[in-house]
Order: structure tokens, then sequence, then C-alpha cells
């Protein structure tokens, strides 16, 4: 019966984090105050050619002008720099750079984003990945932000945009694994670097401790950069934060469902601190442990459990901006998902190799 009781701890201790997270409802929130520093927007772009059109309209439609956006083509194979060249070419704030062919012990993100910073003018470093878009207020609240809270480095989790059957089965697990594990608050609120969550979608630094620490050489080869980043900002005492983006910036991650689950494989178990037993314990405790209480045929014991997981995919559903109903009702698919995930991100570091558009990553 030990089990049994650890199956309830576990599930009620989720559903207090996501009742944390619900209530105090962490999200960048708007500001009546216009600021005009100059700002770095940065983005690193790799055969990005179907994405990076949509960014660079919704960043030239923004509200706030005083930017400069520099596009890095990290070697693509194809039509990225011609199509950012073309873009620029009418707004001199926009610029597109050749990437450096990528040195040993780097991974390819990682020496991007660092090329980008070294070519940065801004008070305020932004690094966006190339296929979001930006809504108008994203720029001003999040400086609003960092000055109000005296942060070294914002991240925002953004809300995501999923059209077909397999993203929904794949997509919201991220927000879902978030929003049940780490009261988001805390992140700010405690020192420890342990309690650590960012998202590369979007990090915002000021410059000047940016530089001075090269936060991106010091990760270099790192799979996870943006969580290591978070702990080592952290760890140096700064003030950092991460928050839900409130609709405030959007993102396609994945356009199938087998590009979902490659893409998440290459970094679930990084999020794990590479533990396999954590891991494994996760996902028993989350999955068999239900299915286990089912099987004892306590039926107010089950209706409780059953109750938990639906208040807790509500709550989450509702505050990174998802459909609640096909979150309930795709959640049996999407817990199978994760184990598929999960097993394929153990091989991968077993088998010390991660593909990533096109690159081999050592891991």
């Amino acid at each position: 019966m030990l089990i049994f009781y650890v199956v309830f701890f576990f599930l009620i201790i989720r559903f207090a984090v996501t009742l944390f997270n619900f209530i105090s409802n962490p999200k960048l929130p708007s500001s009546a105050i216009e600021y005009t520093d100059l700002v770095s927007i940065l983005i690193p772009a790799r055969n990005e050619e179907d994405n990076i059109l949509n960014l660079l309209r919704s960043i030239k439609m923004q509200d706030y002008k005083n930017i400069e956006v520099i596009v890095l083509d990290d070697n693509s194979s194809d039509e990225t720099f011609n199509i950012c060249e073309k873009f620029g070419a009418s707004d001199s704030r926009f610029k597109i750079l050749k990437g450096q062919s990528l040195i040993e012990g780097w991974l390819g993100k990682n020496f991007a984003c660092h090329q980008l910073a070294e070519a940065a003018k801004g008070k305020y470093l932004l690094f966006l990945d190339a296929d979001e878009i930006i809504a108008d207020g994203l720029i001003n609240n999040a400086l609003h932000r960092v000055k109000q809270g005296k942060l070294a480095l914002l991240s925002l989790f953004t809300n995501q945009r999923m059209i077909t059957v397999g993203e929904r089965l794949v997509v919201p697990l991220m927000h879902f694994l978030l929003l049940n594990s780490l009261p988001l608050r805390l992140v700010r609120l405690s020192s420890n670097p342990a309690l650590s969550a960012a998202s590369g979608q979007f990090m915002l630094f000021e410059s000047t401790l940016y530089h001075a620490h090269q936060w991106h050489a010091q990760v270099k080869d790192k799979i996870v950069e943006d969580i290591e980043i978070m702990k080592l900002v952290k760890a140096y005492q700064y003030k950092a934060e991460a928050l839900l983006a409130n609709g405030y910036i959007s993102c396609r991650m994945y356009k199938s469902y087998t590009e979902a689950v490659d893409g998440f494989s290459k970094n679930l178990l990084a999020g794990f601190n590479y533990n396999i037993p954590g891991l494994i314990c996760y996902l028993l405790l989350i999955i068999v442990g239900p299915i286990f209480i089912a099987l004892l045929l306590n039926y107010s014991l089950l209706f409780f459990a059953i109750s938990l997981i639906v208040l807790t995919r509500i709550m989450i559903s509702l505050a990174s901006g998802q459909n609640v109903l096909s979150n309930l009702f795709l959640h049996p698919l999407q817990m199978f998902s994760l184990v598929l995930i999960s097993v394929i991100s153990i091989r991968k570091y077993l088998t010390k190799k991660t593909n990533w558009k096109g690159r081999i990553i050592e891991s």
C-alpha cells in the first residue's frame, strides 16, 4: 500500500504546484510607461525560409521603434539569407550576417547567439527564434519588467500555435511539465539556481552584464542552454525571471507529430538533468500511478485522482492559452507521447548522438 500513498502524494503535490501557478498568474504584465532604449533583436536562423519573414514583418510592425534587428544566417542550405537580405534592403534597422563555420566544442545555436551578441549595439539584447511572431507591446512591456525588477535576464514561455492533431499530441507537454513541476514565481523570488526555468525562444538580457559574463560562451556545449544560462545568472547572484508570454509572442514550434517528437526528445532528458532514473520514476508516478489506482477498483479514490488530473489540465490550459477540451480529450495520447519521447531521449543520450537541423550534436 505504500506505493498507493506515494502516488496520491505525488498527484496532490503536482496539483498544488499547478494551483499556485494558476493563482499567482505568472504572465508578462502590460505597462503604461514608454521606453526609448535601443534594443538589439538577435535572431539565429538555420534553414528558416518558411518562417523568418513572418517574424521580420511582425517586428517591423511593432510600436517600439528604437531597435536594431540582426539575423545571423547559420550556414543555411536554403534561401534564408537571400530572403532576409531582401527584406532588410528597405529598412536600415534590419541587417543579415553570414555566420562563421562552427568551432569545435560549440553547439550551433549557442555559437550563433554568441556571434550575434558580438555584433549588437543595444543597451538590451533580445534573442528570438526565427519561427515566432510578436505582438505590439512585447518589447516595451518586457523592458518595463526588466527595469522594474532590475533583472539581468527575463525569459518568456511563448504561446504555442498548433494546427495538426500531431502537434496537439506533443506541444502541450511543454507547459504541462513546466507548470505542474515548478512554481514559476520562485525563479525570481529564490536565489537557488536549482529553481530555474527559461525558454530560449525569448531571452532578454541587460547588455553590460551579458558582455561581462559572455553567457552563451559559458554554456557553449550545452543542449539546453536557456536553463543553463538561467542557472548561471542566479549563481552569480543576479536577479532573473521567467514568465508566460501572455499572448505577446507566439510560435509554431513543429508542423507534424514526427517533427515534434524528434524536437522534444532533444531536450527532455536534459531538462531532468540527465537523470534517467529520475525521469523513469516521474513517468511511473504520472502515468502508471493513476492506472494502479484504477485497478484497485476503489471508485471514490479513483474519482478523486481523476479530478486532480482534470483540474490540473484545465488550469494549465487556461494559463498557457491552450484549448481546454482538446487537452482533456487528448490527455491519454499525450501521456503515451511523453513515454515515447522519453524512450527516444534516453536512447539519444546513451548513444551520445542527437541530430538537429542537419548537425550531429554530441550529448
